[in-house]
């Protein structure tokens, strides 16, 4: 919490830049920078009379999860047809997913069960194709 203090101190009562910021906590400037982000849309104004507790609570609030159950499933057929079609890929499909529905699946989630669920399907094919070829 103290780096985060100072973060708050060297950007308001010294003015430095991020990277200057960064390189003299030496931390990343992606975070130096994140911390001022989080601090901007925390609404709190500098200086600052809270607790190191309340500035983390206002800064990192808790993340609200979605549960499961209330996320949509992709329609896997769609999607298996329509990367059939030329220059539709997972991604692209997942983007509108996504954009269907803000609260959906991830992307890494939404590959990973499309995977599950075309493997499956791929081996119910290639049995249908050996019981009607008659071997």
């Amino acid at each position: 919490m103290r780096k985060i203090r100072e973060v708050l101190r060297l950007k308001f009562d010294a003015g430095l830049s991020v990277r200057k910021i960064a390189a003299s906590l030496s931390i990343g400037h992606s975070s130096a920078g994140d911390y001022l982000c989080r601090f901007a849309a925390s609404g709190l104004q500098w200086p600052i009379d809270i607790s190191d507790a309340e500035l983390n609570r206002r800064l990192f609030p808790p993340a609200v999860p979605v549960p499961t159950d209330q996320r949509p499933m992709p329609d896997w057929a769609w999607v298996h047809a329509e990367l059939r079609r030329p220059g539709v890929t997972l991604a692209l499909l997942w983007q509108e997913y996504r954009l269907a529905h803000p609260q959906g699946f991830q992307y890494s989630w939404f590959c990973e069960h499309y995977r599950l669920w075309a493997a499956k399907v791929d081996v119910v094919k290639a049995m249908i194709l050996q019981l009607g070829s008659g071997q």
